[in-house]
């Protein structure tokens, strides 16, 4: 499964040869200063890769996770998708990019492409995504693809000795298609 996401990127399934690229970013600690995972040991990202794999082969499948390439094949981040809430249609989406690929517009590309996926392979009905409420550039990634700010959730995720908070976004299906419309 491979897909163009625009010129400068694709999106594949990640293989085990994938390892040295993600833990290049993975184990940087500004990459996960918002994120209760990592920095990643080396044992970190190969535990990630075997379970993005792993999770290819439920059934029904709840978890999709894409390397995010340029099309020379160069991993650069990823993309998920979980499927939280089977009954209901409900997904959580997530992004992260090497930091030396910051600010190139690519995270609100990958998760442009993740909701399109999510409403329109998946045909789910809700789908969020959550960031700390420190981290203004993935709340403006969110901004940008469309999503609704639906508020503040208290103490989600524990960081290392303190509780943070969660800003959660959403988004409809419908709300999809009908920013979309013009584009089919």
């Amino acid at each position: 499964m491979r897909y163009k996401i625009n010129d400068q990127l694709r999106i594949r399934r990640f293989t085990p040869e994938d390892v040295e690229a993600v833990h290049a970013y993975a184990s940087q600690p500004i990459v996960s200063q918002f994120q209760s995972w990592g920095p990643n040991t080396e044992t970190d990202t190969k535990q990630f890769l075997h379970d993005a794999l792993e999770s290819e082969l439920e059934t029904p499948r709840r978890r999709y996770v894409f390397a995010v390439t340029f099309p020379s094949d160069v991993v650069i981040g990823a993309g998920e998708l979980v499927i939280t809430d089977v009954e209901n249609k409900i997904a959580e989406i997530g992004y992260v990019l090497s930091p030396d690929e910051w600010g190139n517009g690519y995270a609100t590309s990958i998760a442009s492409f993740l909701l399109q996926f999510g409403f329109e392979k998946l045909e789910l009905h809700r789908i969020t995504a959550t960031c700390d409420p420190r981290n203004v550039a993935s709340e403006r990634v969110l901004q940008k693809v469309g999503m609704t700010k639906e508020g503040q959730l208290r103490e989600t995720v524990y960081l290392e000795d303190h509780w943070r908070d969660s800003l959660i976004y959403g988004m409809l299906d419908w709300e999809w298609q009908v920013d979309h419309e013009e584009d089919n």
